[in-house]
């Protein structure tokens, strides 16, 4: 019996979104998503071996865009002066 596809939507990133998101994994910013059901989704943050998972459940495509938010948020607020 086949697995059941999970559809978390599709979201096409901004080339300043990939931008902070490529800063973020080549400083040792993790973020994911993390499945709390096939419709729902956390979003997990790891800095620097330190996990955080965040308390609110996401939607498909919602996910996407909360992610990215996260991504320019670290960005700015370690990386903005450093590229």
């Amino acid at each position: 019996m086949a697995k059941k596809r999970i559809d978390m939507g599709h979201y096409m990133a901004t080339s300043e979104e990939r931008k902070h998101m490529q800063w973020c994994m080549n400083n040792g910013i993790k973020i994911s998503p993390h499945a709390h059901n096939t419709y729902e989704w956390y979003i997990d943050i790891e800095i620097n071996s330190r996990k955080n998972r965040s308390p609110y459940l996401y939607k498909k495509v919602q996910i996407w865009e909360e992610i990215f938010k996260f991504y320019k948020y670290y960005y700015n607020k370690y990386g903005k002066n450093t590229i």
